[in-house]
């Protein structure tokens, strides 16, 4: 991390620009942010960026093999398979812990990764808003390959929107206003044009779909997904009251359902390199290492840190009834190299690609990031702690310095 821009940053804080922080950010929104935003960006050094963007170039090269899809048929759960799937997912999100090698070198290791949308549009406001309320200078910035705000939001509503009218396609999440997300479907609503509805307003006219607007029909060409079926898999007649989006439709899925088992969990164990974690699927596994309690037990199809087990012993591994459906990984250990007023604080740091149709492979384009005290990121494991949270890493342009 850099400890020029830390320094500078840290004198320069102040409660009050905090507090002014968030009333900025959630201004015009029906409901305040329902996350915590941390009191910090993550400021990145030069050689740090370069070995995120060099261990991304290698996960996308195994996820842009011809064969890719065949090594992943198994993850997609048939209850949840959705028709008329495409040929590339359209979002596709890296999560990196800071850690330290043997050495002593801050390094990055993958965590997990999925081929779904983050929050490609708030984040870009978060930028905005620590830029101004911190006088962070425009050296700085929080795109890849080139990009400015203008040119990221082209390629979000390329993305998204394509050659369609904005109105043609919806922003789709189960109850959408009830999101901890909402704010991302304001602000993507916003600068992209794409109406937000639930899973409830879509109807169904033969395989055609539409939602009312001042009572007129609106066909959708495109369905901007931001639903995951972890949250309607308690109900079982969900698809009883609303329309089963899993048949085949006459609509184009940004990014289809399919994609987010694809690019998952299920990835890690294809993947190799110096920034990749050993990782084995649970059936796979000819014998548990010696160094077990290096290692986490993850099940595939779950999201948000849920059913984890950290401090796995040989009696979880042998509890296991479905061992297809979990992987062992090697443990992250996060470094605290943030430097927060009275001790340093982990970060995780999010990779965001878009990939729209027409382009031979996804752009790395934006980033989020994640602070954190507690034993996971996430906001369940930090509650009660200042300093930690949703935030984003700032960076020198390559080359530019």
């Amino acid at each position: 991390m850099d400890a020029s821009a830390r320094k500078t940053y840290n004198a320069n804080f102040s409660t009050e620009k905090y507090n002014q922080l968030l009333e900025d950010l959630n201004k015009d929104l029906q409901n305040p942010i329902a996350f915590r935003i941390a009191e910090t960006p993550v400021f990145l050094t030069d050689d740090f960026r370069d070995k995120l963007i060099s261990a991304s170039n290698d996960i996308i090269n195994t996820i842009i093999q011809p064969d890719f899809k065949k090594l992943t048929e198994r993850a997609i759960p048939e209850k949840w398979r959705v028709a008329n799937e495409n040929d590339h997912p359209h979002f596709i999100a890296l999560d990196f812990g800071v850690c330290k090698d043997e050495a002593g070198n801050i390094e990055p290791k993958l965590i997990e990764l999925q081929g779904f949308p983050s929050l490609y549009g708030f984040q870009d406001s978060l930028a905005d808003n620590f830029k101004d309320t911190f006088n962070i200078t425009d050296d700085w910035t929080v795109y890849f390959s080139g990009l400015d705000k203008a040119s990221y939001i082209e390629l979000l509503k390329k993305t998204i929107v394509g050659n369609y009218n904005p109105d043609e396609v919806v922003l789709m999440d189960v109850n959408a206003p009830q999101q901890k997300t909402a704010v991302d479907f304001h602000l993507t609503q916003k600068y992209i044009g794409t109406p937000v509805v639930s899973l409830s307003d879509l109807k169904q006219d033969g395989k055609k779909l539409f939602y009312r607007l001042n009572d007129e029909k609106k066909y959708i060409k495109r369905i901007y997904n931001r639903l995951i079926f972890d949250e309607i898999d308690n109900d079982p007649d969900i698809f009883n009251k609303v329309v089963d989006i899993r048949q085949p439709l006459d609509v184009e899925w940004i990014t289809h359902p399919n994609w987010f088992y694809r690019v998952s969990k299920f990835t890690m164990p294809f993947l190799k390199g110096d920034y990749i974690p050993k990782t084995y699927f649970l059936h796979e596994l000819k014998e548990i290492p010696a160094d077990l309690e290096h290692y986490v037990l993850k099940p595939l199809f779950s999201f948000a840190g849920q059913g984890v087990i950290i401090d796995v012993t040989k009696n979880d591994i042998q509890n296991i009834k479905d061992p297809e459906n979990w992987i062992l990984q090697q443990k992250v250990y996060y470094e605290p190299v943030v430097q927060a007023p009275d001790a340093g604080v982990k970060v995780e740091i999010r990779l965001l690609y878009l990939w729209p149709n027409g382009d031979e492979k996804p752009t790395l384009a934006i980033n989020l990031a994640r602070l954190s005290r507690g034993k996971m990121i996430g906001v369940r494991y930090n509650q009660d702690f200042d300093w930690v949270g949703g935030t984003i890493a700032f960076m020198w342009r390559e080359g530019e310095r």
